[in-house]
């Protein structure tokens, strides 16, 4: 069993703004960061309320650790993972994601722009709790240094990696929500260096999140369906607060899963590539599997979280991969989540198959899918887990993949019971050949957490 960690979730650092993340907290946290990687090191943040502090902060901690600082602005988190790929030894990240405004969190880079290992996560924890952190001598302390050009250099070359030349002879109609995060940085212009005409929606930057909450979920993108309905456009598109995952509405005002969005571009990469390796989670949609059956595919599938499918798309040299919550990953590109990338392939594939969205969506395979939650505190979620297990063993001959959390392979779907990185909760997944079974999947997934957490 690994050691548990004290600080880290799945992906940094994620807490309660100015109350637990104080600047003190950021500041320490970032020397003992510092203290690891003692090189240049680039900071950026999202548009939350806290973020310009907590940039200071781990500013301020990085440069106390005899580190050089680039500072970045505000921006998406791919943007800083890109540039820290091409420029730098590591990167800092101020973003909670799709968390709401009184949240903040620090993400944490290695030099490919990945998030840092588990290793690290874990001696940086050692510094911070039980020993001290690197502090530079007067005359060793770091340099800051800015660097406002990331983010169009950023936007520039996604586009050379598409057909920009079809998609703009495709004159697409193309309504973009960015929430008010950083995606308002960056959406808006690369839809509109790429030809379209664009209607943007939330895309002034603002972290009280005015227009709608940060995470891109049907109920919160009501105001972008009804605009692509009333201005007939071709596809609606909105981002998280740090804009790195990316949701579809169709021309229809459909609002499209992201396992769909996953599938539609995977078709279209393997397709190009002859093939090529998938990587993605245990939580993803059998389809993700049936495409790369069809295209020459291998898919390679890890515990959730981006972070584990980036590293593995860096180890095996993968062609894509992803989550099913629209976080999409081109490896070539950026190693993690990207919208921007996303958008403009998303793009390039309505452009070239001269095919609607709502079309394309139905001709991939067909699976339902149903996702609920439950609140169980974080100190029962490994008992919860292993009774879960247990009972499955010994009561039933359903396949059982514990990869992450618990999944049951049932003959006609599956369900995946995990707990949340980061809330007291345990997600349930299911997918099967028809809603009413996927739902009674999770209703039972449920009831199985329900029954041990007492």
């Amino acid at each position: 069993m690994s050691k548990e960690k004290r600080l880290f979730g799945t992906f940094g650092v994620r807490r309660t703004a100015n109350d637990v993340l104080t600047p003190e907290f950021a500041s320490r946290l970032a020397a003992c960061y510092g203290t690891q990687i003692q090189g240049t090191v680039a900071v950026g943040g999202d548009t939350r309320t806290t973020s310009p502090m907590l940039i200071e902060a781990v500013k301020a901690g990085l440069l106390s650790s005899g580190c050089d600082v680039v500072d970045l602005g505000i921006l998406p988190t791919p943007a800083v993972q890109y540039g820290v790929r091409k420029y730098y030894d590591g990167g800092v990240m101020i973003t909670a994601s799709h968390n709401p405004p009184k949240y903040n969190g620090i993400k944490f880079l290695d030099e490919y722009g990945i998030g840092i290992p588990d290793d690290m996560e874990l001696a940086i924890e050692e510094l911070y709790f039980d020993s001290e952190p690197k502090r530079a001598e007067w005359f060793e302390i770091g340099q800051v240094y800015k660097n406002d050009k990331v983010i169009d250099e950023y936007i520039d070359e996604a586009i050379s990696n598409v057909d920009s030349d079809a998609i703009r002879e495709a004159n697409l109609k193309v309504v973009v929500d960015c929430g008010s995060g950083a995606g308002a940085y960056t959406a808006p212009y690369l839809i509109r260096k790429l030809g379209c005409d664009v209607t943007t929606l939330n895309c002034q930057a603002d972290g009280f999140f005015p227009g709608r909450d940060p995470e891109p979920i049907e109920e919160n993108l009501q105001e972008l369906i009804s605009v692509v309905k009333e201005l007939n456009a071709d596809i609606g598109l909105a981002h998280d607060g740090d804009a790195d995952r990316t949701i579809c509405i169709d021309e229809k005002g459909n609002f499209v899963l992201g396992d769909k969005t996953f599938s539609l571009v995977e078709k279209q990469m393997l397709k190009e590539n002859n093939g090529g390796i998938i990587v993605t989670t245990v939580a993803t949609s059998q389809a993700i599997y049936d495409i790369a059956d069809e295209y020459d595919g291998e898919v390679i599938a890890t515990a959730v979280g981006d972070l584990l499918v980036a590293r593995k798309l860096h180890e095996k040299d993968g062609l894509f991969g992803g989550e099913e919550n629209g976080g999409l990953i081109f490896p070539d590109f950026v190693y993690g989540r990207d919208a921007v990338m996303t958008v403009a392939k998303i793009l390039e594939i309505l452009a070239v198959e001269k095919k609607t969205l709502s079309q394309l969506v139905s001709e991939l395979p067909v699976y339902y899918a149903s996702k609920t939650k439950i609140e169980c505190s974080d100190d029962l979620k490994q008992k919860v887990m292993d009774s879960i297990a247990e009972e499955i063993k010994t009561t039933t001959d359903f396949n059982l993949d514990l990869t992450d959390g618990v999944k049951i392979l049932k003959d006609d779907g599956w369900v995946i019971i995990r707990p949340s990185g980061t809330e007291p909760i345990f997600r349930c997944f299911a997918e099967s050949d028809n809603q009413q079974k996927a739902d009674e999947m999770t209703d039972w997934g449920i009831s199985l957490i329900k029954k041990y957490k007492q």
